[in-house]
């Protein structure tokens, strides 16, 4: 049952289900945190809706697919970097997932090919560099109309070809890094983490909702973050995922590269202070 059938549940004293796109292993440091925030949201308001249970879908989805399956109205909530064309065609909740921290990014890169990252001090040396993207990223737009070239493949199948050399940068965001490169080191002893460089482009992570069918459970997570806002729970949610990331990145000892993002709706709001900034910006 989809949300959109929530208030027949909730007359019954059941708990409402609510449908999210089941992730492959593998992807846990991408999107878990994404997963245990909305898990929070949804007690924070099981005082006024009643309860509700999390349930992934019987397939494992990328971005591409969970992205149409919320619109075909297969899925209650996804969570996604937003555009003007996603805000067109689905709900969104605009509280950052992560208060912008994955507009950040380090790159893993060839472990012998530090010496060459740390010599690009600009964006005309980051172009003579190649970033490897997952495929349907968002991304891959944006660093092409920064002039960057872009390798495309599967998410596993990156780490693999940056082992080999196939292109020069993988940029992940500053929660995404040190787990994925602990996990895969022992598999690809060639990697490294980057240690000069920190991209930055402005990438909202939102939770969508079907626009003909969501708006009650996009009012209900809405409300759930807010109070945890206000509560103090959300600066907490935050430290425990990305605090020890933050203090690990060495964040001030990094060249920092700003990129545009065509995509970003005009009115997004960039100056909440909700939002994060690292030191010295």
């Amino acid at each position: 049952m989809l949300w959109s059938a929530w208030t027949a549940a909730a007359m019954a004293a059941e708990p409402v289900i609510i449908h999210y796109p089941a992730f492959p292993q593998g992807s846990e440091t991408r999107f878990q945190p994404y997963l245990d925030l909305l898990l929070e949201a949804v007690e924070h308001t099981n005082a006024k809706y009643g309860p509700a249970t999390l349930r992934p879908s019987a397939r494992l989805m990328n971005e591409a697919r969970y992205l149409q399956e919320l619109q075909q109205g297969n899925l209650d909530v996804i969570w996604s970097s937003t555009t003007e064309e996603r805000e067109r065609q689905m709900l969104a909740v605009r509280i950052p997932l992560d208060k912008g921290l994955l507009g950040y990014r380090i790159a893993l890169i060839p472990a012998d090919r530090q010496t060459a990252v740390a010599g690009v001090r600009d964006l005309a040396g980051l172009r003579r560099l190649r970033v490897g993207q997952g495929l349907g990223w968002g991304d891959v737009q944006l660093y092409r109309y920064n002039g960057i070239k872009v390798t495309e493949a599967g998410y596993e199948q990156l780490f693999s070809m940056l082992d080999k050399k196939r292109f020069d940068l993988f940029p992940r965001g500053i929660g995404e890094v040190f787990p994925e490169f602990d996990s895969r080191a022992p598999i690809y002893p060639g990697l490294a983490v980057d240690k000069t460089l920190l991209l930055y482009y402005p990438w909202p992570y939102y939770f969508f909702f079907n626009r003909e069918h969501g708006a009650e459970l996009a009012k209900r997570i809405e409300e759930g973050l807010r109070l945890m806002l206000k509560d103090g729970s959300y600066d907490r949610f935050f430290q425990q995922h990305y605090g020890a990331a933050i203090r690990r990145a060495e964040l001030d000892n990094r060249t920092l590269i700003r990129l545009e993002n065509p995509m970003l709706p005009k009115n997004t709001p960039l100056d909440d202070a909700r939002l994060w900034y690292r030191p010295g910006r």
